[in-house]
């Protein structure tokens, strides 16, 4: 029973499903560092999912099923930027608005456009198409880790480094950053604090698309409703765990991601679902408990030092 639950096929899945865990925490992150806590990610994936099946469905290509998800992140974006920022409306309400709005959204449009409750699958729906690298056909374990995957877990991983460069190397990375802390001296150096969170605010968006396009066009080929099954708010614990550092928050989204593949592994040799359902909420509730009592720690410590 051990080696059917903890083998390659174990960390194969851990990579695609911490796939949307990343993409999303990428992008709450960098909502975070201008300053903003969306927690409107669980909305903004639940969206880029049914687009994305929509968008497949019917134009009979995953290319478009992808672009109607991010088109749908680039208007979410859009929508939660000119309610926090130009009429300053209290984030935590806003991202709570966005994620019931999700909600309804994709039940009215589910039985409105396809005619079904619950959840819908056709022929039509175009997944995303796996990629075979040669190189890794010839090496055993690499070929099932990191062989035929689709293109979104490669990208993820390579949006973490060029979001942390971006952040941490790039002028205008070093500006969004400061839009979230010092927003006035951003203003006085000519820079708009506006512009630099509404950019944020819709990458945030367009990554968010891409977590629930691969959602559903990506192994599964169908939407169910409420798909997103609160990865949004694990994607939150991932960017609190990381520290708000790119790779870090991915490193965070990977362990996740090995809990909800280890829930699923479970659950197929007949442990009950709801008892293996709970064990990707489980760590990150420990995730966050003990990075709340690490920080609690070092504060204490620090106090104990000026005390000194």
């Amino acid at each position: 029973m051990f080696k059917d639950i903890f083998n390659l096929a174990l960390l194969q899945h851990t990579i695609r499903t911490a796939t949307p865990l990343i993409l999303a925490a990428m992008g709450g992150l960098l909502t975070q560092e201008a300053g903003i806590l969306n927690i409107g990610l669980e909305g903004m994936i639940l969206l880029g999912a049914f687009f994305g099946v929509v968008g497949s469905f019917f134009f009979g290509t995953s290319a478009m099923g992808v672009g109607f998800a991010v088109l749908s992140g680039i208007i979410i974006g859009l929508i939660f930027a000119f309610f926090v920022i130009d009429l300053k409306s209290d984030e935590f309400v806003i991202g709570i608005a966005i994620n019931m709005f999700a909600g309804g959204l994709t039940v009215f449009l589910l039985r409105s456009i396809f005619g079904v409750k619950g959840a819908f699958s056709s022929p039509k729906i175009i997944a995303l198409p796996r990629i075979n690298i040669p190189i890794l056909d010839k090496i055993p374990i690499l070929n099932t880790l990191l062989n035929n995957h689709t293109i979104f877990v490669y990208v993820s991983w390579i949006l973490v480094v060029l979001i942390y460069i971006y952040l941490y190397k790039t002028a205008q990375g070093r500006w969004l950053r400061a839009s979230g802390e010092y927003p006035e001296a951003l203003e006085t150096a000519g820079i708009s604090p506006r512009k630099m969170k509404y950019i944020a605010s819709i990458m945030c968006g367009i990554l968010c698309g891409l977590a629930g396009a691969h959602l559903s066009l990506g192994y599964l080929k169908l939407f169910t409703e409420q798909m997103s099954a609160n990865r949004g708010f694990i994607a939150m614990a991932a960017i609190i765990f990381g520290g708000g550092n790119p790779i870090r928050t991915a490193l965070a989204a990977l362990l996740f991601g090995f809990f909800d593949a280890l829930g699923i592994r479970l659950q197929a040799v007949g442990i009950p679902s709801q008892i293996t359902q709970m064990i990707p909420y489980g760590a990150t509730v420990v995730a966050l408990v003990v990075m709340t009592k690490r920080k609690i720690n070092q504060t204490r410590v620090k106090r104990e030092q000026i005390n000194e």
